[in-house]
């Protein structure tokens, strides 16, 4: 039914959050809830509590500062996205019925029906296209870290958010992570060391199921380790096209690429590297590769990545990976800014050492710095 023609379009974005908030904090007892922190690359916000519960809070935070989501699309809701999210919705319910509550949440907070947040996010990743990122993983005696970058458009880039969620009377596990919308994440670690970080690959067909963004902030609820991680993958209806690299704490490492129909992958067994853009590049799914005019120069990334880590992976470590995603060994985050385009921010996971780094901007130009804010289980 959703049969996908191998043709160019242009890729729009999800939701252009007009957030203008200089420091804003709610409280539910004496729980913090939800803060923002202004005058920074990113928005930086804690989530707590159980999932219906951080939504409305959310959403109405949102609306108590005159802003409501469904004014600020930058694209047009067909009722192609309308059909598509209505088909979706009952996998989500079957198999991530949290962040549904959490929809429904903000939908309440915003006083607006659900299905339009669900015509939202559901077709992201499917009807949505986006085609950028770039990320790996490297292993050695010195260190073992995940790495990416988050490519998109600068006209909405003061809108990212860093996200820290943390829950009660649930058994999601508290995590990290990062988004260019809402709800959805692109990268984060978990409170046992989990790390993941997903690319998009334009599909050569779309089937109702979960997109990828919410599949990754699935996995970093509900999983500890790469193994669980990979299990529950194999058994989630995926909507879409993508990868996602992850790692854990115990040592093991995952490329996953995957259609809605197929998911192979490649593994670390020792020292080594991964790595990802928006293609794929397991010989499994050379046949679902799909020529586009403006891939935000996606061989190129990849040919930076796999250089330079097939040369270095055994010695490198956290100073060389913000070097190779700031670009000082080939083309990675050189965007012309006219166009519109650029790394938005950059992550780096150090699972040997339990802490992360972020930079909130392109990372040949600014600085990455630890986030303290996010507490690993010890």
């Amino acid at each position: 039914m959703f049969k996908i023609k191998k043709k160019i379009e242009k890729s729009s974005h999800f939701i252009q959050l007009q957030l203008n908030f200089y420091y804003v904090t709610l409280e539910v007892g004496s729980r913090l809830l939800i803060n923002y922190e202004g005058e920074k690359d990113m928005y930086h916000a804690r989530f707590n509590g159980i999932h219906y519960e951080i939504g409305k809070r959310w959403g109405e935070l949102i609306k108590k500062n005159g802003k409501c989501l469904l004014d600020n699309i930058p694209f047009e809701i067909t009722q192609e996205m309308r059909d598509f999210s209505k088909a979706c919705l009952p996998y989500y319910e079957d198999f991530f019925p949290e962040v549904i509550d959490e929809i429904n949440g903000i939908a309440d907070g915003q006083k607006v029906d659900s299905e339009s947040l669900y015509t939202i996010l559901f077709p992201m990743y499917a009807l949505v296209r986006v085609t950028n990122c770039s990320s790996f993983i490297v292993k050695n005696e010195r260190a073992f870290l995940l790495g990416r970058n988050s490519d998109f458009l600068t006209a909405i880039e003061k809108l990212y958010m860093n996200c820290l969620y943390s829950f009660k009377a649930t058994e999601s596990y508290a995590f990290s992570g990062n988004t260019t919308a809402f709800v959805e994440m692109e990268d984060g670690i978990n409170q046992w060391g989990f790390a993941i970080a997903l690319t998009s690959v334009f599909p050569d067909s779309i089937k109702p199921g979960m997109n990828v963004g919410l599949i990754l902030r699935m996995l970093l609820e509900k999983c500890r380790t790469v193994a669980e991680a990979i299990d529950l993958l194999g058994k989630i209806p995926r909507c879409s096209a993508g990868t996602l690299v992850m790692a854990d704490s115990s040592g093991a490492a995952y490329l996953v690429e995957f259609t809605n129909e197929k998911l192979v992958y490649s593994s670390l067994n020792g020292d080594g590297y991964l790595c990802a853009t928006n293609s794929f590049h397991l010989p499994k799914l050379n046949s679902h590769k799909i020529s586009l005019e403006d891939d935000w120069f996606a061989e190129e990334r990849y040919e930076t990545l796999d250089s330079y880590l097939n040369a270095h992976s055994q010695s490198m470590g956290v100073s060389e990976a913000k070097q190779l995603l700031g670009g000082e060994f080939g083309f990675i985050c050189q965007y012309d800014r006219k166009t519109g385009k650029d790394t938005v921010w950059s992550a780096i996971y150090d699972l040997k050492n339990d802490q992360a780094y972020r930079c909130e901007g392109n990372p040949s130009r600014k600085k990455y710095k630890k986030d303290t804010r996010f507490i690993f289980n010890q």
